[in-house]
């Protein structure tokens, strides 16, 4: 058996077991108390601004600080089955993030769509 996997296949496999949402669906959820999760780098931030409301949380601190149970995680991080909804540049580091967030229990954790670019694409608030 051949034990290489392609990136693409980790990928498929992790959006299989998501409930991925589009921008609109993520503004909707944000309206409704969940929480938009922006793990882009800096750099790419500061080139294309922000989702007024979303929480920055760099990608490699992002399980200390979602998970309800750990002592660094976010004042917003408060529940388990609260909706977070990952958010990277175009919609690819999310879905593996979104999965390490459902292996920690964050049962509502998806990504979105497309991400920053098909937010500012769909026309919804970003912040210079």
């Amino acid at each position: 058996m051949d034990m290489r996997r392609r990136v693409e296949e980790l990928l498929d496999e992790a959006r299989s077991g998501l409930n991925r949402v589009s921008p609109a669906r993520a503004a909707e959820l944000k309206a409704a108390g969940g929480l938009l999760v922006d793990i882009r780098y800096a750099a790419l931030r500061e080139r294309d601004g922000t989702i007024p409301g979303a929480l920055i949380v760099e990608r490699n601190e992002l399980e200390w600080r979602l998970d309800p149970l750990c002592d660094h995680r976010l004042p917003e991080a408060t529940a388990h089955d609260l909706p977070v909804v990952v958010i990277c540049n175009e919609g690819y580091a999310s879905s593996l993030a979104a999965v390490s967030l459902r292996q920690l229990g964050l049962t509502r954790a998806t990504d979105l769509i497309g991400g920053f670019q098909a937010w500012r694409a769909a026309g919804l608030p970003v912040r210079r």
